[in-house]
């Protein structure tokens, strides 16, 4: 586990991360930004072929972007600035502070702006929960109902929805989707093709799959793919 006592950016130019705070799991796939506060702990995990950058933020600037680890859409501007700042070629391009600072509020112009996604998976703190969460960490594909998962904890379907709307702020069924979205996500970074992942996810035909995928990502599976960055240089 990492914590630092900066805020900073991490960017996946390619591949996907995961990054897994006390708080949640973020899944941060191509094109996507993660901001991670001052003092998080937190590590990451890369999938597939993976480009990562980190930039990290003065605290005057750092304040403009919210206080709890979130996930962006990057827009083509921050992509370039961001690229810019993290390349290996940017010291060579005569980049001095001044500029490097006008980049960084560039960023943070751009991300005030900028919606977050829904591809934080908050972490459930009782007992019964992270039961529930480990297990379909391991199992996406299980398709066993919230009663039937409760059964085998002894907790009521009832008592256990409350407790997902309570302290995660969706439904069971919400968060679980939204589990098999970043396991899709993962199979995906790794070239498997879309019916297997259907399935490894817990759909029960590519169709569904596609329908959640969209839901959540904005994008098609197969749009998706096609439409990562395979090779980024600065």
């Amino acid at each position: 586990m990492h914590s630092h006592a900066r805020e900073h950016l991490v960017y996946a130019a390619r591949g996907v991360l995961s990054i897994h705070t006390e708080r949640g799991t973020s899944i941060v796939p191509a094109n996507r930004l993660a901001w991670i506060p001052a003092g998080c702990t937190h590590h990451h995990c890369a999938h597939g072929e993976t480009d990562m950058r980190i930039e990290f933020l003065p605290a005057s600037l750092a304040r403009l972007v919210p206080g709890h680890p979130a996930v962006f859409t990057a827009s083509g501007l921050v992509r370039e600035a961001l690229l810019t700042l993290t390349g290996p070629r940017n010291h060579e391009r005569g980049y001095d502070r001044a500029a490097r600072a006008r980049l960084r509020r560039v960023l943070v112009d751009e991300l005030h702006e900028a919606h977050e996604q829904p591809l934080h998976l908050p972490e459930p703190r009782d007992d019964r929960l992270q039961a529930i969460a480990e297990h379909l960490y391991e199992n996406p594909a299980d398709t066993t109902s919230l009663a039937g998962l409760g059964r085998a904890i002894g907790a009521g379907a009832r008592t256990l929805s409350r407790l997902f709307h309570d302290e995660l702020g969706m439904t069971f069924y919400e968060w679980r989707s939204q589990l098999r979205i970043f396991h899709a996500l993962v199979l995906l970074a790794d070239d498997h093709d879309i019916t297997h992942v259907a399935h490894a996810c817990g759909w029960a035909n590519p169709s569904s799959f596609i329908a959640a995928f969209t839901a959540i990502m904005g994008t098609t599976p197969g749009r998706y793919r096609t439409s990562s960055p395979r090779n980024v240089r600065r």
